[in-house]
């Protein structure tokens, strides 16, 4: 039984060149605002402050994760006034704005990995909606090679029920180790399974995430823990870098910039140099490897 599920699913492998992961969180980070505030909450005659507040006090108020809070929220709000449904969802997505340079920049920093020998994947790790995130340009364009995000389980009639996923800023750590090992799908307990540190398909050291507070967090942590890199970005007209100078003096960051991913920018630039030291830093890996294999093999011999 346990062999006929694996099989289900699509593992990746090591490639042949250093896999480079960049992940991101989505609200402030590669849009100005939350998600829900850029239509959805003005659809349903919310106030946003209103809306918030309420979703906060009724998970202060229930013992409730904050995220189940603001889906069923939504779910109530929109009985009676708008069809809730994927559709419907994507096509708030489609409304949401970006930061400059983001519709660019996914094609741009994919060429200049190829350029210097790395492949570079992205991927998305948000308490915001999937459904929001997928009906953006940006992924309608293949941006992502995985949105992990809230999301809704549709009844027969397609109308959003029940939260399908839920991500907050806890759990959203999983994803990483799943990305780590090429088990990406959320349902795929291959998660667990031990990998020798040479077949790991993006070792933590070649992570970077880019995030912009408090909840991404246990993710900055983890990848700098383990030799990655974690970037906290602020927005490039409010100017207010006090969440950033608190996470770099807490030691949950290595770097910030302004959350401008235009060519040429602060941002660019410090991507293209942790990718060129990806290049010349996997090499040095894989000589070590090479030489470790060779050196357990004569000792095998001798034994």
């Amino acid at each position: 039984m346990m062999a006929e599920q694996k099989k289900k699913y699509d593992r990746r492998h090591k490639e042949d060149k250093p896999v480079l992961a960049v992940c991101y969180d989505f609200d402030k980070t590669l849009s100005p605002d939350d998600m829900q505030a850029q239509g959805y909450i003005q659809s349903v005659g919310y106030d946003i402050g209103t809306f918030w507040e309420e979703t906060n006090r009724m998970a202060a108020d229930n013992d409730m994760d904050s995220n189940l809070a603001y889906m069923y929220k939504m779910v109530q709000e929109a009985e009676g006034r708008i069809i809730f449904n994927r559709e419907k969802l994507m096509e708030y997505g489609s409304r949401v704005s970006l930061f400059p340079g983001v519709s660019t920049w996914f094609d741009r920093t994919r060429k200049f990995g190829r350029e210097h020998g790395v492949i570079v994947e992205h991927y998305i790790i948000s308490s915001g909606l999937k459904e929001m995130i997928e009906g953006t340009e940006i992924a309608r364009n293949g941006a992502f090679e995985k949105i992990y995000a809230s999301s809704f389980y549709y009844n027969e009639r397609g109308v959003a029920k029940w939260p399908a996923q839920v991500i907050n800023y806890t759990n959203k750590t999983q994803f990483l180790f799943r990305i780590e090992k090429g088990v990406l799908d959320v349902n795929d307990d291959g998660v667990n399974e031990y990998f020798q540190p040479d077949d790991l398909r993006v070792p933590f050291r070649n992570m970077v995430y880019i995030g912009d507070s408090d909840t991404d967090i246990p993710c900055m942590k983890l990848v700098n823990s383990y030799g990655g890199y974690a970037i906290g970005v602020y927005d490039p007209v409010k100017e207010n870098r006090e969440k950033v100078y608190r996470m770099m003096r807490d030691n949950r960051i290595r770097y910030f910039t302004a959350a401008d991913y235009s060519e040429g920018t602060e941002l660019d630039t410090l991507l293209k140099d942790i990718i060129r030291r990806t290049a010349a830093n996997e090499a040095l890996e894989t000589r070590h490897f090479r030489n470790l294999d060779e050196a357990r093999g004569i000792c095998d011999e001798h034994i």
